[in-house]
Formats: structure tokens, sequence, C-alpha cells
């Protein structure tokens, strides 16, 4: 197995292994492709091109135009019509967009050890639906259908004189189960300039961390639920499918407008555990004004803005909305508000790069909901 790395930077690792096809093969560079380009199927090959011109990823046997053949025969693409009838798009069906989500929770769950994930039960007993194994003496006021029939019958047959069986009350035992927490979970994912300055792409694994969270709790939790929403000088929500197509923008970061629908979406939701998760790499440099204006300043924290974040902050608090900041940034004074905005809200703040971004958000999640929060 050898790495290469493309002239944009992205590094890909180029399997060897004979029981690969030469299609498996570019298919899993096309994934990591077609998630950086953001869904642009024609800008993701002109770079497959290149890469197979670099390291000769084909032969005359097996070309990329036989590649793009045999995507479109398995379905993993579409063309479609343009609307003025001239021509015709080549865009990603659902079941790509499916596997590009396995994908991501792979690439980035798929290291941790597997006992880190999957028990989500609180210590809190009571009429749950996960049979934990242990028994306890029936008390009155305890659901008739929690009596273990099967235990109980083999103790009234113990506690019986010989040749006679009665079942009495203290013969009963019932069932303990533990109540599964069940978590409503809003994403914010910063989409301003900043998050691909300097040479740097960080909306990719802030995408894939999105991709992947939302696998892991639509097939391994599906009484949970995840909203995703992206912030930049406006807020707005996205949807599941949306998210391959991901891009950033022009904006500055409006924080406060990510917070407030993050908190009115999670108003809504029944489940008892809520939680907001933000990954952002940029200070809060914008508000939006009632008169529909902007207000920004890019310079240092401006108090205006950053008070109306602390504000928030404690908003949620009262929600019992606990908000961890995943914050990509080092600076010094960045750091400085995002522990005055943990401390006003009692959540919690990681500092980090884009290395264990993923792992670090699939921890704090299923450690979060093992408790009952609030």
């Amino acid at each position: 197995m050898s790495q290469f790395r493309a002239a944009n930077g992205l590094v890909f690792t180029q399997h060897q292994a004979k029981h690969q096809t030469p299609f498996e093969r570019l298919f899993e560079i096309f994934k990591e492709l077609i998630t950086h380009t953001s869904g642009d199927f024609d800008e993701a090959i002109d770079w497959l091109r290149e890469l197979d011109q670099e390291y000769q990823l084909t032969d005359e046997n097996y070309t990329i135009d036989d590649f793009i053949e045999d995507l479109l025969q398995k379905g993993y693409i579409r063309q479609e019509i343009r609307p003025d009838g001239q021509g015709s798009d080549t865009l990603l069906s659902p079941k790509t967009e499916k596997l590009l989500r396995q994908h991501a929770l792979k690439q980035i769950f798929g290291k941790l050890k597997r006992s880190s994930a999957g028990n989500h039960n609180t210590q809190i007993t009571g009429a749950g639906d996960a049979d934990n194994g242990d028994l306890k003496p029936y008390q009155f006021g305890d659901p008739i259908e929690q009596i273990a029939l099967t235990e109980s019958l083999k103790n009234a047959q113990l506690h019986s004189p010989l040749g006679e069986f009665n079942l009495t009350t203290d013969d009963l035992v019932v069932q303990q189960n533990h109540q599964k927490a069940q978590m409503s979970t809003v994403l914010m994912i910063d989409i301003s300039h900043s998050m691909i300055l300097y040479g740097e792409d960080r909306i990719t694994p802030a995408k894939k961390v999105a991709m992947a969270l939302a696998e892991l709790i639509t097939t391994r939790y599906p009484k949970d639920t995840l909203d995703i929403l992206t912030f930049g000088n406006d807020a707005q929500p996205i949807s599941i499918k949306e998210l391959p197509y991901l891009q950033v923008g022009p904006y500055h970061t409006n924080t406060v407008a990510g917070l407030e629908l993050a908190m009115d979406m999670l108003r809504r939701k029944k489940n008892a555990n809520k939680q907001i998760f933000m990954i952002t790499d940029g200070k809060p440099s914008c508000l939006h004004m009632p008169d529909g204006s902007y207000y920004k300043n890019s310079v240092g924290l401006d108090p205006r803005i950053v008070d109306r974040c602390y504000l928030m902050a404690r908003q949620a608090r009262k929600l019992k909305i606990p908000i961890t900041t995943f914050m990509i940034a080092s600076d010094p004074y960045l750091q400085h508000f995002v522990q005055e905005f943990t401390k006003q809200n009692q959540g919690k703040a990681f500092y980090t790069g884009l290395n264990g971004l993923g792992e670090m958000i699939f921890e704090d999640y299923e450690k979060n909901r093992k408790k009952r929060l609030g």
C-alpha cells in the first residue's frame, strides 16, 4: 500500500490488493474527490484524469471512460436534461449520496474500538425496552408486563411443598429494564469564508463529520434525531441529502443566527435530552439586525456581537440545552471567547485541528446520550 498526493493537496491511499477490481480502486478515490468537489462530477473526473496521468491508475484494459460508463451502469450517477434542453448534466444518484455517508462513517469512526459504541443505556430503571437480565422481587405498583414469568414459576416450585404448587406474590420477580436515553442533536457547521482560507480545506472534514454522524444516528439510533444547519451571514437548515454538496461562501460568521435556529429546532423536539454541536474556525463577526441589515466587524472581538453570543449561551442553558463547541483554531483570544461562552452555557469546548475531529464528536455524542441531560 503506497500513498500519493494530488496537486490540490488531497491525500489518498492507492490499494494494490489483488482482490480489488479496477473499478473498486478508482471508486475509492472518486468518493474522496466527489466529496471534496461538493458533488461536482465533472470537476471530480478532471482531477481523477490528472491523477491517472501522474500515477498511472489505469491501463489500456480499463480507462477512466470505462469507469464513467460503469458508474452509470451501476446506478451511481444519472443524466439529467438541462432546463433549456441544451445538453445534460451528470448528477449523483441517491444511491451514491447514501454510499458517501456510509464511507464517511467507516472512514471517521471505523478505527474506534467497537466497545466504545452501541451501549446507550442510562442508569435510570423503568419501563424501557432493553432487557438487561436484572431481576428484583415484585413490589406493589410494578408493571404486570414486567413480571419474569419463567423465573417466578421456578420460585413457586422451589417454595411449594412436595407434590403441590402454590404461586404467591413472594415468588414473583420482575425484569428491570433500563430506559434508553433518546437524544435530539443539532449540528451547526460554519460555512464562512475562513473555512477555506490560507490554503487549508476545513469544510470537507466538517462535511464528512456531518455525513458520518447522520449515518450513525439513522442506522444505529433511529429513535434519536439529528438536524443540521449551516451558518455564515445567516443560518439555514439543510437536509441530509444536501450534505455532499455543502460549500462555503463569501460570508462572515453569524454565530447568533446559528444558535437561534438550533434552539428553535430543539424546542419542537419531544426528547428530554437535547444538545448542540458547533463546528467553527472563526470568531463571531456578524449580526442580522431587525431592519434586515447586517452589522459586521471582522476586526478583533466586537463586544456587541460577543455579548449577544453570551446571551444565547445563557438562554440555551435555561432551556437545558448544552452546547459543545469544536473550535478549529488556536488563537489565544478566540480560545478565551470560547471559554467564556462555554462557562455561560455550562457546556463543553474542544480546541482541535482537523485530525481527530470526527472521533471527538463521535465519543462526545456517545457519552452524552448515556446520561440524562439537564
